[in-house]
């Protein structure tokens, strides 16, 4: 026994007989008694795994497949919930890319493996990535996706909003400023193969089709959120939809989006956009922007953090009372 029956009966709040009569058979004991006394040994031990953990560093790596701009957002929101972990040396290591291919990415996962006690990440949902995502499991180095998923892998949890409720009320919000209209809506990916912007986009096309049937989506991807790569693929789209109006963007890239449409001569309508980072708050405030569509990114570093820990058994396990981010609104006035 690592405790002595000293340390059970304080941290259970029993006596030194009772706890001895529970751990070696000597005597009846309550079952409820029974019980607290074997909490009581999961707390010590925890409580030692904590102390232990309070010493030493802990790596955690950071890979986030995305523009500048949002990875900054994601970062900042990380740094500033290490507070909350002030008994753990939590050190994160930041590896963020605007593109990479995914052999890139595999290597990339797989060399952070060597000391890592986590991966957090934004990657595009791919076979290879979720093999590679099993295999570094094996090894005992979890992954957390965050933001957007990788499906059927064997990640720890992935921790961000419902993107298909997401979509679904930015569509509520584009029914309630375009009434009656038939025009081409612009739906903006930064590439079909991150399943977080997907699922947006079905939920769009889903409450566009009940809310606001004569507003027809138009795909728009593969830019990467990347300010000249999301020009041209936009101005492409312009030259071949000339009733295209309205604009929502799942992902980034809006300003190269705008200069598109000014470049074009076309007005817009509705413009829905996602995440508050410098430029979307620049633009809303600007009323360049109608509506973001914005979740709590620190309660998800918070999260992403908790998930970790108890992994490793420095946290105890506590079940999740909501499963997404909560889906929020902003507006010009409320940016």
């Amino acid at each position: 026994m690592k405790f002595t029956i000293k340390q059970i009966a304080a941290q259970a709040g029993v006596s030194k007989a009772t706890v001895d009569r529970a751990l070696h058979g000597r005597g009846a004991v309550h079952a409820r008694t029974e019980t607290r006394i074997k909490q009581a040994i999961r707390d010590l031990e925890l409580q030692e795994r904590t102390s232990l953990a309070s010493g030493r560093t802990i790596p955690i790596d950071v890979i986030l497949h995305t523009p500048e701009r949002f990875s900054k957002l994601v970062c900042d929101a990380l740094i500033d919930e290490m507070s909350h972990f002030v008994s753990f040396q939590l050190r994160l290591r930041f590896h963020c890319v605007e593109t990479i291919n995914t052999e890139e990415m595999r290597k990339l996962m797989l060399k952070c493996a060597n000391d890592s006690y986590g991966i957090i990440l934004k990657a595009e949902n791919n076979p290879l990535i979720s093999k590679t995502i099993e295999e570094l499991q094996r090894h005992r180095v979890p992954v957390v996706t965050i933001v957007t998923d990788v499906a059927d892998s064997k990640r720890l949890r992935y921790v961000g909003m419902d993107n298909v409720v997401a979509g679904k009320t930015a569509a509520y919000l584009m029914s309630q400023w375009i009434k009656e209209a038939e025009l081409d809506v612009a739906v903006v990916l930064s590439s079909q193969h991150f399943l977080g912007e997907a699922e947006r986009v079905k939920g769009f096309c889903q409450g566009l089709k009940m809310m606001a049937p004569s507003l027809n989506p138009v795909w728009v991807s593969e830019g990467y959120g990347v300010d000249g790569m999301t020009f041209d693929v936009m101005m492409n789209t312009l030259n071949h939809y000339p009733n295209l109006k309205a604009v929502y963007c799942v992902g980034g890239g809006n300003a190269a989006i705008l200069r598109a449409f000014k470049q074009a001569g076309r007005d817009i309508v509705s413009y829905i956009g996602h995440d508050v980072d410098e430029e979307n708050r620049f633009l809303l405030t600007d009323h360049k922007l109608n509506a973001v569509i914005q979740h709590d990114l620190r309660s998800d570093a918070r999260t992403v953090f908790q998930t970790l820990l108890t992994f490793h058994g420095f946290l105890p396990v506590i079940e999740p009372t909501d499963l997404f981010s909560k889906v929020n609104v902003v507006t010009p006035y409320n940016v």
